[in-house]
């Protein structure tokens, strides 16, 4: 083990003590405070500042002295922090509760790190300010914090991205769906959601079938067919309801994850032609669309995403089941309720993840009679789907051979979450032979206990939706300013948490609120929005 002594001090002409490492300043020598004032200059709109190297702490304590913002400071080598800890005086970085120092962090506390403490509609904007002297001495270690950060940060705005796009949807959905929830004595309480009605067969059932709406669906329906006919539980798309239901098979479930209208021309399409779509199980994102829920004659089970205020509504109202949709699609989607409801074999139909020979869904989806309404001289049923086919770039193949099939960035995407998503699940899957980009559905052995569903938490509270709703509004309204949710006490802080979309869409909406200021906005709006309803 090395015990050598890397760091030694000077006092710069400025008589601050500069920090050496291995003989190199890590800072100015004539003026280090200015030095870091001047740095700091540079990002003072940003809340939240992430420092690559500790050194003397002078641009941390500017930042602090100078901005609002929360500071992280990431350093390696512990030995060495000690010798800096011991060499200087921190305290007044140390005991600020807006700094945090991170010592020799893996790439995954790095990346949960910023997942569980940056927040954009809280923070703003985030920027990475590393200390050049102190990061060309582990070039290596810090280049894979700063390429882990970035992945994280990008991730976190890419949610805050969908946030700003549906909060305000989101919201309005939520609180519209809680109004129609049956009351917790009712027999299709959600705890109770494995013996509910058709649904019971599901738990029974060793063999599941996926049925999403990809192109090669239209030769695969005969091999569907005649699984079906062995007692498999069919867990149909929302998008392909329409084509199993014209060729006479009647899914199990139907499963719909859409915040948008644009999930009504699925179910308004089918019940049109097929009047018993009425008695098929309806699986809801609770962020469904309310008018969803008129579609089937049996009560709609509703589930939670991962929604702040969904679980809100599951520690507080109804517990919900918990489905995985991080994949971003409804077929993900359906793989989670898969699992959830314990298959053991799992076969994945019109899973192309791609456009197949120029086509975009099966026959029989709602594109087709969408655009044909939608047709005239000057805009055709082929320039309309050609458009859509065409409305994002597409990639080359990942083999650099030519195909008869096209992925885009969102497809590909879709594609790999699922692909990622079956190699951790212990069924075994399949997909049916297709035209589209494959599926990679291998996997490494695992030996786990064969146990798939996952609890559905929280106690159920004797009250009606209306109650609830009414509770929830008075809560929020009594939300006291701050923008450290940690002031807050548990019950306030879950409160708070669940506003943060909403606020997000309505920070889009004007980008001049300062957070107290949109935080009331966000809490008037969602006491206005209750009320309509109430």
């Amino acid at each position: 083990m090395n015990n050598a002594k890397r760091y030694t001090f000077q006092k710069s002409r400025s008589g601050e003590t500069v920090p050496l490492l291995d003989t190199q300043p890590l800072h100015s020598m004539i003026d280090p405070k200015r030095e870091a004032e001047r740095l700091v200059s540079t990002a003072a709109d940003m809340g939240f500042l992430v420092f690559l190297g500790l050194g003397g702490g002078f641009a941390p304590q500017a930042a602090l002295e100078l901005t609002n913002a929360q500071i992280t400071v990431i350093d390696f080598d512990k030995n060495s922090i000690t010798e800096l800890l011991t060499g200087m005086d921190y305290s007044a970085l140390l005991n600020n509760e807006r700094f945090k120092l991170i010592v020799d962090p893996s790439d995954e506390e790095i990346k949960n790190f910023i997942l569980e403490n940056y927040k954009p509609v809280i923070c703003g904007g985030i920027k990475t300010i590393p200390l050049r002297t102190r990061t060309e001495q582990d070039k290596p270690k810090f280049e894979r914090a700063a390429a882990v950060l970035q992945e994280a940060i990008e991730n976190v705005c890419g949610d805050y991205s969908v946030q700003s796009h549906f909060g305000i949807r989101w919201f309005s959905n939520i609180i519209r769906n809680i109004k129609t929830m049956p009351s917790y004595n009712d027999e299709t309480c959600y705890d109770n959601i494995l013996t509910q009605k058709n649904i019971v067969r599901a738990a029974t059932a060793a063999q599941a079938a996926i049925v999403a709406a990809g192109p090669s669906l239209d030769r695969q329906l005969s091999s569907l067919a005649e699984l079906k006919a062995q007692g498999a539980f069919v867990i149909s798309a929302d998008t392909a309801l329409n084509v199993l239901q014209h060729n006479g098979i009647q899914p199990d479930a139907v499963v719909s994850i859409d915040c948008q209208h644009i999930s009504y021309y699925h179910f308004m399409t089918n019940c049109k032609t097929h009047s018993s779509a009425g008695n098929i199980p309806l699986i809801l994102d609770i962020a469904s669309p309310p008018m969803l829920c008129g579609f089937s004659s049996l009560s709609p089970v509703f589930f939670s995403s991962g929604h702040p205020l969904a679980l809100y509504i599951n520690a507080h109202f109804r517990p919900l089941p918990v489905l995985d949709t991080s994949g971003g699609n409804v077929t993900y989607a359906c793989l989670s309720l898969a699992e959830f409801l314990g298959a053991q074999s799992i076969t994945l139909f019109g899973a192309d993840f791609s456009y197949v020979n120029s086509q975009s869904y099966a026959r029989g989806t709602y594109i087709y009679p969408y655009f044909y309404k939608r047709q005239n001289r000057l805009s055709s049923l082929e320039a309309q789907l050609s458009a859509f086919l065409y409305r994002s770039p597409f990639l080359p193949c990942e083999d650099g051979k030519k195909k008869n099939y096209y992925e885009t960035s969102s497809l590909r995407f879709y594609r790999k979450k699922l692909e990622e998503k079956a190699s951790l699940m212990c069924a075994q899957i399949i997909c049916a032979k297709g035209d589209g980009a494959p599926v990679n559905l291998y996997k490494e052995q695992r030996t786990v206990n064969q146990e798939y569903r996952t609890e559905i938490n929280g106690q159920k509270a004797n009250i009606s939706g209306a109650d609830f709703l009414e509770n929830y509004r008075n809560d929020t309204l009594a939300l006291p300013q701050t923008n450290d949710a940690k002031k807050l006490n548990a019950k306030q802080q879950q409160v708070f948490t669940t506003l943060l979309p909403l606020a997000a869409a309505i920070k889009k909406r004007n980008m001049d609120l300062k957070f107290n200021d949109l935080m009331e906005e966000t809490k008037r709006r969602c006491a206005t929005e209750i009320d309509k309803i109430l």
